[in-house]
């Protein structure tokens, strides 16, 4: 039996709502599905849990219907409310919940039980607020269509970038089902997952074997967990697979022997797994192998699997995470982050229906900082993912706490002005283009730790993930209180104690770690804590080129890599200049001095001074915050939090006497405060 804590899902009696208990009594269903029973079965031990009482699973006032007829469309809006009426249309996830004061019920109404699935959740969510069930009224429908997670899961056990313990799918090259895995799906459909691929991109040798029979009947165990709560499984696949099979000696996308050969092997995957979702892929990247290697283009590479699976509704999703990592640290000219829109933008319009390229919300690597990736502006005719991730790979590592969400919605609200509908969010969600098969992915962060996350509060990231994609409308505060709420309940000193803990702390992650965008400064292999030279001479082209003068990478059009110019105007007029550049990525587009002066009035020198011992303060002030919690919630969480915490606050301290040294040093510049710089 797995051992593991509820999260979010951990319901508890809610005082507010214990008159209700008498007015919630059964279960009427009018439909059935994969979702149906599972939404029942939620209902009856949520409401029984929050509202209590003796009677297991037989509870509540929740109609479940078909369809948003017109009757009970009708029924669920009288005149007074048509301004909400008006125009809804759920699709195939949307859901309408609605108290009928007539007859004493709620009515939780979809045109899919995937639409009564979330709404289930979302009523739920709801009396977890303390809200009466005659109150709640909502119609919602998902914002971006594919809200998916990969998981960077090894078949050994381990997780590549994972800081939540090893993986729950494997364990030295076994498939993992239980009651964990359940559970996780669960709690995913509770925020509105609808696709999970569960093994890493780099498809190790042994993982090749997942689309074979070797391994196909238990992964359809998986697949029909997850269908049963609308998810769709994807499978890494390692686009050498026919040549690390010992089965062809080449792995050509325009070789008839190697476009059979995936064709038998997905007619075969399909018909042990019919609801398959497709396939994820790495390629041509890190050492991974590729199209590059005979000859051919992405576009070769990925139509030619999407077209082994297109007749069975699958769909290929493309990393564009494409790089030299071979760099000549001498070279100032050839620029890693130059490299996704220099490969891809040329194929714009060559990818079949049934692909989508997801590329990373940045051009290098998940850092605390960076432009948001020049593709969602320059291509126009290709399906697209964001990517971001949830896991913190080079954001402390589920050690410390940084709430990645205001950065997600700034990544979303970002105008490419590609289009009269340009932001990210809206190329993303296919409103731009009018793209069947558009969304966001993101890296997961969990692991099999009891908190499944590591770092109790880093399960903010996970759910909030989730309803951001659901509902992009909904602001980063609104997203923590919520889930604040779910993990905690509803005692307002503990919802204010913990958003002021977590709310702003991307910023002050941010603040000691490296300066104005320029990035990394991790040590190599794990990126866990300050190195400021880790990768300053390194082949990955991660550089920041400080010299006795100053600091940054020249991306500039007149004299450095022509990076900016991959942007539509007006941003490439602004990146082009050190003066229209916004601070926090002054250090990403130019070197500069020291001593130019930032929009703040400080010079960068000093702002890096200011902001290092600032951000250590910060944590500071985290940790009496959270001392003010002892007695008031789980004591076990408490104590968890504040030791990881403290090791913050130790990693916080080493990142800014690290840091503020070596500028000292470089650039001979006293800090004006007179503090204490080694």
């Amino acid at each position: 039996m797995a051992v593991f804590e509820k999260a979010w899902l951990n319901y508890r009696v809610l005082k507010e709502l214990e008159g209700c208990r008498n007015d919630i009594k059964v279960i009427f269903s009018d439909v059935k599905g994969k979702c149906i029973d599972n939404a029942i079965n939620e209902l009856k031990l949520a409401v029984t849990d929050i509202i209590g009482g003796d009677e297991p699973g037989i509870c509540t006032c929740v109609r479940i219907v078909s369809e948003l007829s017109d009757g009970i469309y009708l029924k669920l809006y009288n005149d007074d409310d048509k301004e909400l009426n008006d125009g809804f249309e759920p699709g195939e996830e949307g859901y309408a919940v609605y108290y009928d004061a007539d007859n004493r019920l709620t009515v939780i109404a979809a045109d899919n039980d995937r639409g009564i699935l979330y709404g289930v959740f979302a009523f739920i969510r709801n009396l977890r607020k303390g809200m009466l069930p005659s109150d709640i009224r909502l119609t919602e429908k998902p914002d971006i269509t594919f809200r998916m997670l990969d998981h960077w899961d090894n078949m050994y056990g381990d997780i590549e970038r994972g800081y939540s313990g090893n993986s729950f799918f494997y364990d030295n090259y076994r498939i993992i089902i239980d009651d964990r895995t359940e559970f996780y799906a669960r709690m995913m459909a509770s925020i509105g997952i609808n696709a999970i691929a569960i093994n890493n991109v780099n498809v190790h040798q042994e993982e090749t074997l997942l689309i074979t029979d070797k391994y196909l009947n238990e992964v359809k165990r998986i697949n029909d967990i997850f269908a049963s709560y609308g998810i769709k499984l994807y499978l890494s696949v390692n686009y050498a697979a026919p040549v690390e099979m010992v089965e062809l000696e080449v792995s050509d996308p325009l070789d008839e022997g190697v476009i059979e050969w995936w064709k038998k092997a997905s007619a075969h995957l399909y018909d042990v797994i019919p609801d398959f979702g497709g396939y994820l892929v790495k390629a041509d990247s890190e050492g991974r192998p590729g199209p590059f290697t005979y000859g051919r283009t992405h576009a070769d590479g990925a139509n030619m699997l999407a077209r082994t699976i297109a007749q069975y509704g699958g769909n290929v999703i493309w990393r564009c995470f494409v790089y030299n990592c071979r760099q000549d640290w001498r070279d100032r000219k050839t620029d890693r982050a130059r490299a996704a829109y220099d490969h891809f933008i040329g194929l714009d319009g060559e990818f079949d229906d049934n692909v989508v390229l997801q590329i990373k919300n940045g051009p290098v690597d998940f850092q605390p900082r960076e432009p948001v990736s020049p593709l969602f502006g320059g291509l126009k005719k290709t399906n697209m993912f964001l990517e971001v991730q949830i896991a913190q790979e080079y954001t402390g590592q589920q050690r410390h706490v940084c709430y990645l969400v205001p950065m997600w919605k700034e990544i979303l609200d970002f105008n490419t002005y590609a289009s009269d509908k340009g932001t990210v969010k809206e190329i993303v969600s296919g409103e731009a283009y009018g793209n069947r098969l558009c969304g966001i992915a993101g890296v997961t962060n969990t692991g099999n730790d009891i908190n499944w996350t590591g770092h109790d509060l880093a399960g903010a990231n996970l759910y909030g993930y989730g309803r951001m994609c659901f509902d992009t409308a909904l602001s980063a505060e609104e997203i923590a209180r919520e889930w604040i709420t779910q993990e905690f309940g509803t005692d307002k000193f503990i919802n204010d104690t913990v958003y002021d803990i977590i709310g702003n702390s991307w910023l002050t992650y941010e603040k000691y770690t490296p300066p104005l965008g320029v990035g990394w400064m991790v040590n190599p292999s794990n990126h866990y804590g300050p190195n400021v030279d880790g990768y300053e001479y390194d082949r990955w082209g991660t550089y920041h080129f400080a010299d006795c003068k100053g600091v940054g990478v020249d991306r500039t059009v007149a004299t450095g890599t022509g990076y900016a110019s991959q942007y539509n105007k007006p941003w490439s007029d602004r990146y082009e200049k050190p003066e229209t550049t916004p601070d926090e990525l002054l250090l990403f587009f130019h070197h500069m001095d020291y001593d130019y002066v930032l929009d703040s009035g400080k010079t960068i020198i000093q702002h890096i001074y200011d902001t290092h011992f600032e951000g250590v303060e910060e944590v500071e002030r985290m940790i009496d915050k959270w001392k003010k919690l002892e007695g008031k919630i789980n004591p076990v969480i408490y104590e968890r939090t504040l030791d990881r915490l403290n090791e913050q606050l130790e990693s916080a301290k080493e990142w800014r006497d690290r840091i503020n040294t070596y500028f000292y040093r470089k650039s001979g510049t006293e800090d004006k405060k007179g503090r204490t710089i080694y």
